[in-house]
């Protein structure tokens, strides 16, 4: 993949369309002080290095019948199981995430359920069943979603660097 320097222009990019991914091209192009065409070829070259991997809805899991969240940490009993315990994890519609992750674990994932039944469904029927999974533990149920976000760094950046051209 391409490398690609990241400059003022990209983060205001980045954090107009962070925010609403559904914003017209040319309400980012009235934003930045540029032209449609411009924003159209930066927002393609951030997704031709990888820099934006897609777009997306959020659906209300709740609304829709999924009201148990868990996460849920998996000891491998050989890390070289690791991808194709991932490629097994990829093939079960609640695990929604996986992070490969340091300490005990080897991986935690996110899992949506029905309802705790369900979710013991997953874990029994599912997880255990995965060659390579040595080990599950379910470390917390989320009693509700209170806000989910977007990484919004290029702000902090901004503000940041506005701080130190005043302290100059």
């Amino acid at each position: 993949m391409a490398q690609h320097q990241i400059d003022r222009l990209d983060k205001k990019i980045l954090q107009l369309i962070s925010q609403d991914a559904r914003i017209p091209f040319l309400e980012v192009a009235r934003e930045c002080n540029v032209s449609g065409a411009a924003i159209h070829q930066r927002i393609q070259k951030l997704r031709n290095t990888g820099i934006i991997k897609g777009s997306e809805f959020v659906v209300d899991t709740y609304k829709v019948g999924f009201q148990t969240c868990a996460y849920i940490g998996i000891i491998l009993s050989d890390i070289k199981m690791f991808n194709a315990v991932v490629e097994d994890l990829k093939q079960i519609p609640e695990v929604v995430e996986c992070h490969y992750a340091t300490g005990k674990y080897s991986m935690f994932v996110k899992i949506y359920a029905k309802d705790n039944r369900h979710l013991l469904h997953i874990i029994l029927e599912r997880l255990t069943l995965i060659a390579g999974i040595a080990h599950t533990e379910t470390f917390q149920i989320s009693l509700d979603e209170i806000f989910r976000r977007q990484l919004s760094v290029f702000e902090i950046e901004s503000s940041m660097d506005d701080v130190v051209e005043e302290e100059e």
